[in-house]
């Protein structure tokens, strides 16, 4: 009989792999993005999804206006699909993401933004999909099936999608952008390395115990990768958990901090990661139980990478604390609470 979790392991233990295939790709998938957008930059983006697919967009929108210097905003899709905008989107690009590339929402309202003018990018697992033929580009994260209901690779693989596009319309400013090659070259291995390491999550898993509630933390660009921890926790456990921006956090939420609250912080070097030590603080004072995703913390992740791609390696220490938790409460981590791949939204 399989183990509880097993599934979910073994995909997590995909992502070295699918990073690679990713980075080895690098070039190749620039240079076609840049080949169906044309030299002209955006006006501006607008990025659309749902779930974790979301929380990477989240994380392209710091890393595309970073890349760009233009305005780059999450869509509301029920504008298009419910109160029937119509927006006018002449010389802006739109970008869908989508693991499976089906939700129905997702194609509807990148058709939609295609049709008011905008040129259109899909970030998508499926280069057949519905999604992707939808888009004047694609972005293939080839991270194939996954069977577990909690997506691992298909998310990290987002991420690096949007480090990609990102790059993609850098063109030759592409210094403005937090993270080079050598990161990339050692972004799969340093995952592996944090998937051989097992011990510092089911530490932290005893952290959280039994407690009803949790709160991720960050700031800038690893905000999306906290948004992800707490879906991740909220999905595979039946806790009550909430991502935020230090910055907001501490202006009045801060305070459900109280009575041993566990506080995910995740921090990796770089401008924000200040705010997040300074909220971590607070939330000691507070009695908060503090459990730190960030270089030399609670659940390490590697220093040399930086801050740009430390989202990575984030999400999977993330995706193991999630795990463990699950498994402390004797939930299958493989197909938690009945949930679906697949939600349909329209």
């Amino acid at each position: 009989m399989t183990p509880p979790g097993a599934q979910m392991l073994a995909e997590m233990g995909e992502q070295p792999r699918v990073l690679a295939a990713l980075a080895a790709r690098r070039d190749e998938l620039v240079a076609e993005v840049r080949a169906a957008l044309g030299e002209a930059p955006p006006a501006g983006i607008v990025l659309v999804a749902r779930g974790s697919s979301d929380n990477a967009a989240v994380f392209g929108r710091y890393v595309l206006e970073l890349a760009t210097r233009r305005p780059v905003a999450l869509a509301a899709p029920s504008l298009i699909t419910r109160y029937g905008a119509s927006d006018r989107l002449d010389g802006w690009l739109a970008v869908g993401v989508s693991q499976s590339g089906r939700t129905p929402e997702i194609v509807s309202v990148l058709e939609s933004y295609g049709a008011s003018g905008a040129r259109t990018v899909a970030i998508t697992n499926d280069r057949d999909s519905a999604l992707a033929h939808a888009a004047s580009a694609t972005i293939d994260t080839a991270a194939g099936a996954e069977q577990a209901v909690p997506a691992t690779k298909t998310v990290t693989a987002q991420f690096a999608a949007f480090a990609l596009l990102a790059e993609a319309l850098a063109g030759a400013d592409a210094a403005r952008l937090p993270w080079d090659g050598a990161a990339w070259d050692a972004l799969p291995g340093a995952v592996g390395t944090l998937l051989e390491d097992g011990a510092p999550a089911r530490a932290a898993a005893d952290v959280v115990g039994d407690a009803q509630g949790l709160v991720a933390i960050a700031r800038g660009l690893l905000l999306g990768a906290a948004l992800e921890a707490a879906l991740k926790v909220k999905e595979m456990t039946g806790i009550l958990a909430e991502g935020a921006s230090a910055a907001d956090f501490l202006h009045g939420p801060i305070a459900v901090v109280r009575r041993e609250l566990p506080v995910l912080t995740l921090a990796a070097g770089g401008p924000a990661a200040a705010d997040v030590t300074e909220f971590a603080a607070a939330a000691r004072e507070r009695g908060g139980r503090v459990i730190a995703i960030a270089p030399g913390g609670d659940l390490a992740i590697p220093a040399a990478i930086g801050e740009g791609l430390s989202t990575i390696p984030a999400i999977v220490r993330a995706q193991q604390l999630a795990r463990e938790v699950s498994l402390l409460r004797g939930i299958d981590p493989d197909a938690p609470f009945g949930l679906s791949k697949v939600t349909a939204t329209r």
